[in-house]
């Protein structure tokens, strides 16, 4: 879909004319002649602008060339096409996620990893133990995955680490990757007293009383005081680690996404340029892939040439460095997300705005006119606002250009700002597993912030109505890369297992064929990809996935079932295969 007929499919469902989720698709074809593969009696939801639905998908090489009623189909079946019968199972656009950490999240994966564990630190303890214990000439323990609502106010225990491990150093990422639990090890090789000093942008949790750092760290410039001791990350690892993340990407449906952290310098995990370049070249990226270059907050516009260089020198075909990231503020959690009002009880505290806002509407200007595309990290309302008035500088110095810069993570509004996101052409990146009222949320947000406040605690179903666009993202591995347990929570505001006993903020629930664009196509145009991708249109890639139900059919609560049975990318498949369908 190009930007003109998607600008036009949102104003037909701002007027409510949107044609229901059950239109038969019309005939389309693309040529005639016998396809490759056609999938026939099955349940086909294209995303195309009117959301419409067919039986029969027809594949030639790496395009689609028809869709639509199964009776006919018989131009496109000859002596060499191959056909399947899904049995009424549903076919999908495949996936695509616009906010994401693919190559640090596999390192991770492969090292003591506790995201898949109960969120308690009884069950983080005996993990890093065993973990110890299964690698005892590893000089470094490092990893990550762990909750901040394991720990009272959020806040990490050196102690816990130091029973287990005394004698080597421990770094773990939080799973929302803005925090690092480590123990005395680890303080004592980084030189962090009591008299070291918190870092610009970053903190050193400390006890109240003797001032001692306790064994959390805030933000990266506090994290990387340790961080940079351990071992690097070799190249070996950030390519085994990717081969990791694409093989559970491709098995979630996933086919393209825009990777939001891909470093020049600074941590190892995250420096994948020549990742990607040596997967694509030994024809192993089964993905199409955007990366988002680092902005160095530090740095200033000097940087900026050097990022206009490196996009010229690793786009390819399969990898394209387009976007920048720009990280405004921090985490709700442990109050460095940046507001307009003070954190209730917090002493006053409006969290930190990473970026001076005069000097990031420069920023963004410079790099709108080099045709880039901002990829912002924003969660306080502050923060959201200084984003949006630095796209609003840039499109006055620059006039308005199809830049589709994005901004994610979105937590809390200023309603006021609510409307600005259409007019000045910004999307909306949400991630929708993060909006149910489970403990990061009653614990450690609403207090600080109090009721009214937090009215406007990802309000996705009023972004939809005020007619912006929403594309979703897991920021895996911070949560589940799995779309279906996102689109679930965006549907139902409860967790994937029902958690949070009622819908949370009920009111921004969305329809599932919202959910499902946000994706999919809406997803494809925050990547320039909905001319190729996102829907399923004659013409198209053949970029599809087959689920084991219908969607529209069941419950919502048991959308997170779902199972991808088929995965294909250009028609060919990269997760599952034919013969089992």
């Amino acid at each position: 879909m190009s930007a003109k007929t998607r600008t036009f499919a949102v104003v037909l469902g701002l007027a409510g004319l949107a044609v229901s989720a059950c239109t038969v698709s019309p005939v389309r074809e693309r040529s005639a002649g016998p396809a490759d593969l056609v999938l026939k009696n099955a349940a086909v939801y294209t995303v195309d602008a009117i959301r419409s639905w067919a039986d029969a998908v027809a594949i030639r090489g790496d395009r689609i060339v028809y869709v639509g009623p199964e009776n006919k189909l018989d131009g496109f079946i000859g002596p060499g096409t191959r056909v399947v019968d899904l049995r009424g199972r549903m076919v999908l656009p495949s996936f695509q996620d616009s906010h994401i950490h693919p190559v640090s999240a596999g390192v991770e994966y492969r090292r003591c990893a506790l995201f898949d564990l109960e969120s308690d630190v009884k069950s983080y303890v005996k993990a890093v133990a065993d973990y110890a214990a299964a690698n005892p000439d590893l000089p470094w323990i490092l990893g990550g995955g762990w909750s901040m609502d394991a720990f009272p106010s959020a806040i990490p225990d050196k102690r816990l680490l130091d029973a287990i491990v005394p004698d080597r150093p421990v770094y773990l990422d939080s799973s929302d990757g803005h925090s690092a639990w480590v123990n005395s090890k680890a303080l004592e090789i980084a030189g962090i007293t009591k008299d070291t000093p918190d870092p610009k942008g970053g903190r050193i949790d400390r006890d109240p009383k003797t001032g001692e750092p306790v064994g959390g760290l805030q933000e990266g410039s506090a994290m990387s005081l340790v961080l940079k001791h351990a071992p690097p990350v070799t190249p070996d690892d950030r390519e085994e680690g990717l081969r990791y993340a694409l093989k559970r990407l491709n098995g979630y449906g996933i086919t393209a996404f825009q990777d939001a952290s891909v470093a020049l310098d600074g941590e190892e995990a995250y420096r994948s340029l020549d990742t990607y370049r040596a997967l694509e070249r030994k024809g192993e990226l089964t993905a199409r892939v955007v990366g988002a270059l680092w902005y160095e907050k530090d740095r200033g516009l000097d940087q900026i040439d050097r990022l206009i260089e490196t996009r010229r020198n690793y786009t390819g075909t399969w990898f394209r460095p387009t976007a920048v990231k720009i990280m405004q503020d921090g985490v709700m959690e442990v109050q460095t997300a940046s507001l307009l009002e003070p954190y209730v009880g917090k002493q006053g505290t409006t969290g930190m705005s990473m970026i001076d806002p005069e000097t990031l509407k420069q920023a963004v200007t410079r790099l709108d006119k080099e045709g880039f595309q901002v990829h912002f990290h924003a969660i306080g309302d502050r923060a959201i606002r200084e984003c949006l008035d630095a796209v609003e500088a840039a499109r006055g110095a620059n006039g308005p250009r199809d830049g589709r810069h994005h901004i994610s993570h979105i937590q809390l509004f200023d309603p006021s700002d609510i409307p600005r996101f259409r007019r000045l052409g910004v999307v909306a990146n949400f991630q929708p597993l993060w909006a149910f009222a489970d403990p990061y949320i009653t614990d450690l947000t609403i207090p600080f912030l109090g009721p009214e406040r937090s009215r406007w605690l990802y309000p996705i179903g009023s972004l939809l109505r005020s007619g912006a666009v929403v594309a979703f993202g897991s920021d895996w591995s911070v949560s589940s890369a799995n779309p279906l347990e996102q689109i679930e929570v965006a549907v139902t505001r409860l967790g994937p297992n029902g958690e949070g006993g009622a819908p949370f903020l009920p009111d921004e629930r969305i329809a599932l064929r919202d959910a499902l664009a946000a994706f999919t196509l809406d997803a494809a145009y925050v990547n320039f990809l909905e001319d190729e991708t996102g829907s399923l249109e004659p013409g198209k890639k053949a970029d599809l996935i087959v689920l084991d139900r219908n969607l529209f059919d069941i419950e919502p609560a048991a959308i997170s079932e779902t199972k991808v049975l088929l995965t294909l990318l250009d028609g060919r498949p990269v997760h599952g295969d034919l013969e089992s369908l």
